[in-house]
């Protein structure tokens, strides 16, 4: 990954800014997905929104240990 070249102490506090604001929707994301994953394990649900729910799940996860 290349590293970017700041030219101010501005563009640093934009720049985390923005990452931080990226981090807490990711957040909310993971906690809807979580949310939504515990509504389809419900006894009519769970065979069919199994399979979806862990699929979200997992790529969420996945998305938030990149990140970090």
């Amino acid at each position: 990954m290349k590293q970017k070249q700041y030219t101010s102490m501005e563009d640093i506090r934009l720049d985390l800014l923005t990452l931080n604001l990226q981090r807490k929707i990711q957040m909310e994301e993971l906690k809807l997905t979580h949310h939504q994953f515990k509504e389809d394990l419900s006894p009519m649900n769970w065979i069919g929104s199994l399979l979806k729910g862990v699929k979200k799940y997992g790529a969420l996860l996945l998305l938030k240990k990149l990140i970090k």
